[in-house]
């Protein structure tokens, strides 16, 4: 390991909403779609398990 190792900058893995794409490849873009498509899924199966435990509870009170 060399001491220009650690002088080097840290790639982006996460996209930053806002962040300037204008430096970006195409296949970086494509990288960052997917990884936001992902999160998108995870962020609406999270909602999901939320919105069926909310009802359940709401149909325990009401009986």
């Amino acid at each position: 390991m060399s001491f220009m190792d650690d002088d080097r900058p840290q790639k982006k893995t996460a996209h930053e909403i806002g962040s300037d794409l204008s430096m970006l490849s195409v296949d970086e873009l494509k990288a960052r779609v997917e990884l936001l498509k992902t999160e998108i899924a995870r962020l609406e199966a999270e909602a999901a398990r939320k919105a069926s435990g909310r009802i359940a509870a709401e149909g325990l009170f009401r009986s």
